[in-house]
């Protein structure tokens, strides 16, 4: 069983979120790992800032255990090696990652976690699989709504899109939510967090297809 399904573990953790850099890109659907984990470093105080890993990261204690946020400043399709430098540095398996990412076939309004998968044709996780050699890592599966039609180029145009003034209205209490179900996972275990988030509601607004 992957660390940290059950209980806390003592073990440093490393939270990703994924994201593009450039003020293009601010905001978009893309981006929404970067803002849960910002909420997320706000809530346990730790402010990303510093620059390491061709990322911006954050650390703290929290009950007593070593939490490194990053953001991988190498735009998304690259993100493994970031991440896997991370990883490295740190002296931290798989086990110990964490990585929150939008997704599209999953409603606005919605957060999946898992614990392993493929990558569903998200080019951040696909990047990160590669690098570290596993696909054996919780993900924080945030949903930005579906694509209007089939088509990668459809697709990728939705998720390097921003949010519609109707989602918009929502979109900060999505990102409250799963930063809340982050802080429930580093505190109460993953398996927790799963309980209480992998249902419909859980993030305290209503869903957008």
């Amino acid at each position: 069983m992957p660390m940290g399904l059950e209980t806390p573990s003592a073990t440093d953790l490393l939270v990703v979120g994924l994201g593009n850099p450039g003020p293009e890109y601010s905001r978009t659907r893309h981006n929404i790992g970067w803002l849960c984990l910002e909420a997320f470093g706000r809530r346990i105080g730790i402010e990303i800032g510093r620059r390491r890993w061709r990322s911006r990261v954050g650390s703290g204690e929290v009950d007593g255990r070593r939490v490194w946020l990053l953001e991988p400043q190498t735009f998304m399709n690259l993100s493994g090696r970031a991440v896997k430098d991370a990883l490295r540095d740190l002296e931290l398996g798989p086990d110990s990652l964490w990585v929150v990412h939008d997704e599209m076939d999953i409603p606005l309004c919605r957060l999946r976690i898992r614990t392993d998968g493929s990558d569903a044709g998200h080019n951040g996780i696909r990047s990160i699989i590669a690098s570290v050699g596993t696909n054996a890592f919780v993900r924080f599966r945030v949903g930005v709504g579906k694509q209007p039609a089939p088509g990668s180029s459809v697709g990728m145009r939705h998720v390097l899109g921003r949010f519609s003034k109707s989602e918009g209205e929502v979109v900060e209490k999505v990102v409250d939510g799963v930063a809340a179900a982050l802080e429930t996972a580093l505190r109460s275990g993953v398996s927790r967090a799963m309980e209480l988030y992998n249902r419909p509601g859980s993030l305290g607004c209503e869903e957008l297809r």
